[in-house]
């Protein structure tokens, strides 16, 4: 329990980051910072200096301690593997770091194509999760929580057995989409998103209606 205090105060500590980041960047941001962009690169949302240097750096680190304490506290923790709960601490510092870093180079002047860094890390992030899915059990904080996947331990199981490999091939898929052309890469979102959530649903529902009928 202490070394986890530690690493929920290092990782909360790492989601704060960016305030210093945006601190040290003060004179070069603008005064109105876009902080929305559509999949095409081009800022759609803004928001004030102070708000997007302090207010995203916070809004951050309070989604982090909820999917921290959310997880410590499931029902089911003992179900999560040690793995499992390292994935969970360090997965909204990268957001954090990376996002709000993207965001304040741009506003700064930087030329980067922030529509490629955010795919590729999307991509990247899914497939790290998907590495993880097959090892998932059941719980009701992580994984694919459906009905019968949660009242059924084998359908919850082959459930994520199949996820695992789908969320690999979309992860590669959605990160392959930010080298892709203007043309390509919302169709090739969108089918990794698909492959992602449709096909594991439809088939643990399929098994789940093969073992009522049974």
């Amino acid at each position: 329990m202490k070394n986890e205090k530690k690493l929920i105060v290092i990782t909360a500590l790492l989601c704060l980051l960016p305030m210093a980041i945006g601190f040290m960047l003060w004179d070069r941001l603008p005064d109105r910072v876009p902080t929305h962009f559509g999949m095409d690169g081009t800022a759609n949302g803004w928001s004030s200096k102070p708000a997007a240097v302090f207010g995203l750096p916070l809004f951050m680190t309070v989604m982090h301690l909820l999917c921290v304490f959310a997880t410590m506290y499931d029902p089911k923790n003992r179900n999560l593997s040690r793995r499992i709960n390292v994935l969970v601490l360090w997965l909204m510092p990268a957001v954090s770091l990376i996002v709000l870093g993207s965001v304040y180079a741009k506003a700064a002047g930087f030329d980067i194509d922030i529509t490629k860094i955010t795919l590729v890390f999307i991509g990247l992030m899914f497939v790290v999760i998907g590495n993880y899915l097959p090892k998932c059990r059941q719980n009701y904080t992580i994984g694919i929580k459906l009905p019968w996947t949660l009242a059924d331990e084998d359908n919850w199981n082959r459930t994520h057995r199949l996820a695992g490999g789908l969320w690999i091939a979309g992860g590669l898929l959605i990160a392959a989409a930010g080298f892709a052309g203007k043309s390509l890469f919302l169709p090739l979102f969108f089918a990794a998103i698909m492959l992602m959530t449709g096909i594991p649903v439809i088939y643990s529902f399929l098994l789940y209606r093969k073992k009522s009928g049974e």
